[in-house]
């Protein structure tokens, strides 16, 4: 698959005035609802001979006003890393992602401003795809009859899409990626997301305790607040080896061993020694074993980590990879 894309922070763009087909959401997980919403995209950019965009937000508005409004209680859990959710929507044909600033002057702009600016100006858009109840602008001013009012006056179709049910017709929401997320349901995020949920990045240093006790790990960075429960879990590491390795991970604090509070997942690679400093990889959870504790000692530690290996191999054995 052809995955070249241009990424801009600022519009408009510096370097194209490529007429687009466009959407626009935050996109959180890239569930199997914005999949319907990213094929339909491509599939318009390729009849009409446009550039598939998509346009995303950072922060996320909601977090944007629980900080202003100081409700840090609001701030809605992550699903995917900036990176991750860049990776997902290039993987679904999107060849323009805009990571637009939410800030104030965005909250402030006006929905006709909006319209003028970031759509006409900035992305030239010909073809704009959005769900039934899409608002923006200040204070959400902006509605559907104003997109096809001012689409009709510069030159772009709007469509609008419904929800996309599951099987079951309930909605596919990253609510409710969220709240399987939350309780360990990998049964349901996989679901949800059409795949396994997922974390990549750049694997980083840690204090190499894993090591000392037996037990080495790669570690990654992960978004926050996370919307993954705390835990232990089986997983398969892709990105070391042409086929993916199996693996158990620690999504945590690290009680036992530090009190800073940072959120890291620590992935132990089963039965092989790997460097993987500063590689990328993409790591994927399989299924929950159990929640994060703290242990008295060093040697506690060591044996439910013993016995977590052994978890997450009865798994593979049963599985396969």
């Amino acid at each position: 698959m052809n995955t070249e894309f241009r990424l801009y922070r600022h519009l408009p763009r510096h370097d194209s005035t490529a007429p687009s087909a466009v959407t626009i959401g935050n996109f959180d997980g890239v569930h199997r609802g914005h999949q319907a919403i990213l094929a339909q995209v491509r599939e318009q950019a390729a009849a009409l001979g446009l550039v598939p965009t998509v346009m995303t937000f950072a922060p996320h508005p909601r977090a944007f006003f629980a900080r202003k409004g100081q409700r840090p209680e609001l701030i809605p859990t992550q699903i995917s890393s900036l990176r991750d959710k860049t990776v997902l929507l290039t993987e679904h044909g999107m060849r323009q992602i805009v990571i637009q600033r939410f800030d104030q002057r965005l909250a402030d702009m006006g929905a006709e401003d909006f319209i003028r600016e970031l759509l006409v100006r900035g992305l030239n858009t010909r073809w704009l795809l959005v769900g039934e109840d899409f608002r923006y602008g200040h204070k959400r001013s902006g509605d559907i009859d104003l997109l096809r009012r001012m689409g009709r006056e510069h030159g772009f179709e709007v469509r609008t899409l419904a929800d996309v049910g599951d099987d079951q017709g309930q909605r596919i929401s990253s609510s409710a990626l969220r709240t399987a997320l939350a309780v360990g349901n990998l049964e349901r995020s996989g679901e949800l997301l059409g795949a396994p949920y997922r974390i990549g990045g750049h694997v980083i240093h840690g204090r190499k305790l894993g090591r000392d006790l037996g037990f080495p790990t790669l570690n990654l960075r992960v978004p926050a607040p996370c919307a993954a429960r705390s835990g232990i879990y089986v997983v398969r590491v892709h990105g070391l080896d042409e086929r993916p390795l199996p693996g158990v991970a620690s999504l945590g604090v690290r009680p036992t061993v530090t009190r800073d509070g940072a959120l890291l997942l620590e992935t132990h690679i089963l039965d092989r020694r790997v460097d993987a400093y500063g590689k990328l990889v993409c790591v994927e959870f399989l299924e929950f074993l159990r929640d994060e504790e703290y242990f008295p000692d060093l040697t506690s530690l060591t044996a439910a980590i013993r016995q977590d290996a052994q978890g997450a191999r009865d798994y593979f054995a049963s599985h396969g990879l």
